[in-house]
């Protein structure tokens, strides 16, 4: 049996390690985007000075307005607890795109979107670099990815059972990485030892991503939790007939009167985004980094008519929530980011020490 989990090991890997290491590496570039990217655009994201009082929400919007590109619109207004980080005016598109304004003085800082570098991540590690057929036509880049990660899952799951040691002698070997006895060695225990530390975490990864690659998949995955899917994507295909239809008209002028409210009813607040109808409360605490609060508000009238506390919230909510923070490695700030991250950056290099050991036995054989 040992045998047989040795070659499928290893027939699995050769063909597929090439795209393993590159989802892997560049899931571990996208683990500290928003720290990266906040440095990036320190100037866009930060004020100069902090004043006392800052400006009604409503005239900074007012002001973005003009400014906006034909068929752009604004969809909230996302303000943190620190009184240095600028206002962003969240858009509808492109997807992340945001205007930062300066609170105390209507100053409009400039427009932010995803960094090059990170839009480059994203898709080569959703697509390798693919685009989506218009024709509807089988969508290759992102079928290899959804294949590579669940064999990934097998690749895993073989390696664990060809590392169960016979002895005591040998589990001490197999934990541990000698980095004084050669190249191949450090190579050898890298991908034995490095591969059972990272392969629970490295598992997590692939099941939940593999959510995302394929609709049968997501609907088994999610059902096993209790979870209906299929429903979920009725009510999208609803939501996006009646945004399709008339646009209303949206009144900003109570929306710095909610966040007021909003702000004072939850002093511990991380961020609040106000918007059309809603506001939505985020915090700073280990979990779901998705878990929120929303209050609903009379856009006419400024009045909060209901307020849906997280832990009220719909189940099914809180597990999509869930799956995506298990994914990403942000369920306990930088503690669980960074083991992600050394996670994944192991993943990446456990198929070229694979390819390694296996050209050299190769060579040596022959």
């Amino acid at each position: 049996m040992n045998k047989l989990f040795k070659k499928l090991h290893l027939w699995l890997s050769l063909p597929l390690g090439i795209v393993m290491s590159i989802t892997c590496f560049t899931g571990a570039m996208l683990i500290f985007e928003n720290e990266i990217t906040q440095q990036a655009q320190k100037h866009l994201q930060f004020v100069r000075t902090v004043q006392p009082q800052a400006l009604p929400m409503d005239s900074l919007v007012l002001q973005v307005l003009p400014t906006l590109d034909k068929g752009v619109e604004i969809t909230g207004v996302t303000i943190s607890n620190n009184p240095k980080r600028a206002y962003k005016i969240n858009l509808s598109k492109p997807k992340r795109a945001g205007i930062y304004v300066d609170q105390y003085t209507g100053e409009v800082l400039g427009k932010t979107e995803r960094l090059p570098f990170f839009q480059t991540m994203f898709r080569l590690h959703r697509w390798l670099m693919d685009t989506k057929p218009e024709d509807g036509g089988i969508y290759w880049g992102k079928l290899i990815v959804g294949i590579s990660t669940a064999l990934m899952v097998i690749i895993l799951i073989t390696g664990l059972v060809i590392w169960i040691p016979k002895n005591r002698k040998s589990l001490k070997n197999r934990l541990t990485i000698q980095v004084r006895k050669g190249q191949r060695r450090f190579w050898y225990d890298l991908h034995i030892a490095g591969g059972f530390y990272a392969a629970l975490l490295l598992l997590a990864m692939a099941l939940t991503g593999l959510t995302w690659s394929f609709p049968g998949y997501r609907d088994a995955f999610y059902g096993m939790l209790g979870v209906e899917t299929k429903s979920n994507n009725t009510v999208n295909a609803v939501n996006k007939d009646v945004k399709r239809g008339k646009k209303e008209l949206i009144n900003y002028k109570y929306w710095e009167t909610i966040y007021q409210q909003v702000a004072h009813e939850n002093p511990e607040y991380k961020q609040i985004t106000v918007g059309k109808g809603s506001a939505q409360v985020a915090f700073s605490q280990w979990g779901n980094q998705r878990a929120s609060d929303r209050y609903s508000f009379e856009e006419k009238t400024g009045e909060i008519t209901g307020v849906q506390r997280y832990q009220d919230s719909a189940y099914d909510g809180k597990v999509r929530g869930w799956v995506y923070t298990l994914h990403v490695g942000n369920w306990g700030g930088y503690f669980s980011r960074i083991l992600w991250f050394l996670a994944a950056m192991m993943g990446a290099a456990l198929p070229l020490s694979g390819y390694y050991l296996w050209f050299k036995r190769m060579r040596k054989q022959n």
